[in-house]
């Protein structure tokens, strides 16, 4: 388990920022953004960090003139990136693909990967100072729809920080992006996989019409909107395959063979829904998010990068989850995962259209995201495969309530998962307590006291 700690002392210097441009002219024409894409909830920049160690095959090479020189060539085949957003009718957005291009910006840090130990482990704590500074409350019309710092590290090794504005792609959309850019990198010409735009496979029909049941969409009232910012603590969990071993241990033998997300995603669920003591009669959301490429007939086009996903919220009172086995909670998240179709995504962009494009419910609602399959650390520059290479914050965007699982391969070697989450601080240590119970595969977990004149209400 990791927690946040103070940042070790060392210097950051950081060069103008500066646009990267197409190595060569692009199109100049606008394109229409998806209602998947162009959602109220998708509208910021989601960073990714991807650390990188020194390998002496490349000692005459410079990371930021390599990856510098990298991104413009991509840039040629992912032109969109390089243009800037524009608000029409109702709302709705739109890319201008001016060729304005991206933000990078040069850096040097004194400081070495030894140093940082197993603050390493996702998520990277120190990622604030490898980001690029942009104020969050800027428009995200008038930046740059990537913004990237690639920082030198004293040891030879560095730091690659992309933050994507995420209405332009989902997760496996950047990846596909950065492959392409990696690509360029070592010297191949062209991606392997070409990129795709395609947004009008998700456009709304005509007329819309919602077809589908939405719990994620949901608008709860909430007694606790205007209470003060609450007090939160990050602490990050490394399932390897001790641990995924004791949580199967606690299903019956006909579900031992579930996937790794449904397993953390399921501890993950209870152990928070206990400690944040929600009364046992309030409904409570796990929102999974479910990738729905290969949910339509026949599957997206190969190179398509747009925002292509759902997040179908399992719903259950926080009683029932937390008195019932384990196997419960699996249950549920394996069944909602299963209602993502294609007619499930056709409803979910004609219910943009006809609720305004509203946001999925916070109040007692948690969502996870398995970016196992985005392959961030795959990443290969010309400098190997990157330590590590997951989202800069624990939460997913502003939600607190979300996080995502990531691969990653710890100090002693152990290939694994992790799960960063972020908690109010007085929840913390009952939530640690239990999920490192479940780790060790006990699940038997005393129903702990209600507080009712003190519950922590979840509008994370």
């Amino acid at each position: 388990m990791a927690s946040s700690s103070s940042c070790p002392p060392f210097t950051m210097h950081k060069c103008k920022p500066e646009l990267v441009t197409p190595s060569i002219h692009t199109p100049d024409e606008t394109k229409l953004l998806s209602e998947i894409d162009d959602q109220n909830y998708l509208r910021f920049h989601y960073s990714i960090i991807q650390i990188y160690q020194n390998e002496s095959s490349m000692a005459n090479k410079d990371p930021v003139r390599v990856i510098r020189q990298a991104l413009a060539q991509a840039l040629v085949f992912y032109y969109p990136f390089a243009g800037r957003l524009r608000e029409g009718r109702g709302h709705k957005l739109m890319v201008d693909c001016t060729g304005e291009g991206v933000m990078f910006i040069e850096a040097d840090a004194d400081v070495t990967l030894d140093q940082f130990g197993d603050d390493l482990q996702p998520s990277f704590i120190y990622s604030k100072a490898f980001m690029c500074d942009v104020a969050e409350s800027e428009d995200i019309k008038n930046l740059p729809l990537l913004l990237i710092q690639v920082t030198r590290l004293k040891c030879g090794g560095f730091v690659v920080s992309t933050g994507w504005n995420h209405v332009m792609a989902d997760g496996a959309g950047l990846s596909q992006f950065m492959q392409a850019w990696a690509e360029m990198a070592r010297g191949i010409k062209t991606p392997s996989i070409s990129p795709l735009w395609r947004r009008e496979l998700l456009m709304a029909r005509d007329p819309p019409r919602i077809t589908c049941n939405h719990r994620e969409y949901d608008q709860i009232q909430d007694d606790n909107l205007n209470s003060p910012d609450l007090d939160l603590v990050h602490r990050s969990f490394f399932f390897g395959p001790a641990q995924m071993a004791a949580l199967r241990v606690l299903l019956p033998r006909q579900l031992r063979q579930c996937t790794a997300f449904d397993l953390i995603t399921a501890c993950f669920w209870r152990c928070r829904t206990r400690a944040l003591q929600i009364d046992a009669d309030e409904d409570v959301r796990m929102m999974c998010i479910v990738n729905a490429r290969n949910r339509f007939r026949p599957p997206l086009p190969v190179g398509y990068y747009g925002n292509a996903f759902a997040y179908p919220a399992a719903m259950t009172t926080a009683g029932k989850l937390c008195a019932n086995p384990y196997e419960y909670a699996v249950e549920l998240i394996h069944k909602v995962k299963g209602e993502v179709t294609e007619e499930y995504m056709h409803s979910v962009a004609d219910l943009m259209v006809l609720k305004g494009r509203c946001m999925p419910t916070t109040v007692r609602s948690c969502l996870v995201s398995d970016l196992t399959r985005a392959r961030f650390r795959d990443v290969d520059f010309g400098w190997g495969k990157a330590l590590s290479g997951a989202p800069a914050k624990g939460s997913t965007g502003p939600f607190y309530g979300g996080t995502h699982i990531v691969s990653y391969k710890n100090s002693k070697g152990v290939d694994g998962l992790v799960l960063p989450v972020w908690m109010p601080a007085e929840a913390m240590p009952m939530f640690v307590k239990d999920m490192e119970d479940m780790m060790s595969g006990n699940q038997n977990q005393q129903s702990h006291p209600t507080k009712a004149a003190s519950f922590i209400r979840s509008t994370m």
